[in-house]
């Protein structure tokens, strides 16, 4: 039980050590592409949903808690917590889990390009030829997006993995360059409107691009993020969090300020990614 006194005694020190190791055996199970499984991935949930607990008790315990130095270290430490944390929609994830829910957004997909190509027939003519060119591209890139999830669900293998990989990185750079190009459009009404129809694409490519990272390598997930030269960084001033989060709530069936949360986590994946 020295190793428990250590944490009690010394709670900074040693919650930093006990977080950071069990990231780098995650890290390194991920990179060996190696899964848990539903039953593993529970267990490690209960773990650190346990060590959350702990961590409360020990910081309330830590006398300098109550000053600024210490708040500021107990906020990190649950910041850290919460990426620790995987996102409901990946939790106990295998191959056949993540290529059904990825088939399951594929109506909102339907609905969101519709959305865009009805945007387009209302605004005026110089910004409709600002989005028509942006979008072009659109309902290919969603057709074969859509298709190639279907496929993986019937076929969960490495190569036809590698086809939805490409697909969804062609439709988040078709979705980053609309947001750029919807930028461009002077009309602040018709400006709103193009944004707003092409943010619910650009969450569901987020969303389907988290599921894909989930059962993907290390290795792969670089690949994918090289080719991805408009990065989210560029466009975050563009996406509109909350309707986001009220589109990951509907879907998911989370509550809205869970929801928020997930969207955050979720960005904060992809940037790390160097998507």
């Amino acid at each position: 039980m020295n190793w428990f006194a250590n944490i009690w005694n010394h709670p900074k020190t040693s919650i930093c050590g006990l977080l950071i190791g069990i990231t780098t055996v995650a890290g390194v199970l991920s990179q060996q592409g190696i899964t848990l499984g539903a039953a593993g991935t529970g267990t490690v949930v209960s773990l650190i949903s346990g060590i959350a607990t702990a961590l409360l008790g020990l910081l309330a315990r830590d006398p300098e808690s109550t000053s600024s130095t210490g708040s500021t270290q107990k906020l990190g430490v649950w910041m850290l917590l919460a990426l620790l944390l995987p996102l409901p929609f990946i939790e106990g994830c295998t191959e056949k889990s993540v290529a059904q829910q990825i088939v399951n957004w594929t109506p909102a997909l339907e609905s969101a390009v519709a959305t865009i190509d009805s945007a387009a027939t209302v605004l005026l003519p110089a910004d409709a030829a600002i989005f028509a060119a942006a979008t072009v591209g659109f309902d290919a890139a969603a057709n074969l997006l859509e298709d190639q999830a279907k496929a993986y669900l019937a076929n969960p293998s490495a190569s036809v993995l590698a086809q939805l990989q490409t697909a969804i990185t062609t439709f988040e750079q078709d979705v980053n360059s609309a947001l750029l190009a919807a930028a461009k459009i002077t009309n602040s009404n018709s400006q709103k409107s193009v944004l707003s129809a092409v943010n619910a694409a650009a969450t569901i490519a987020s969303a389907i691009l988290v599921l894909i990272e989930a059962v993907s390598t290390k290795a792969q997930i670089t690949r994918m993020a090289a080719a991805t030269p408009v990065k989210l960084a560029a466009v975050e001033h563009l996406r509109n969090n909350d309707e986001a989060a009220r589109l990951v709530a509907a879907h998911y069936k989370l509550s809205l300020s869970r929801a928020q949360n997930e969207v955050s986590k979720n960005k904060m994946k992809m940037m790390a990614a160097g998507f």
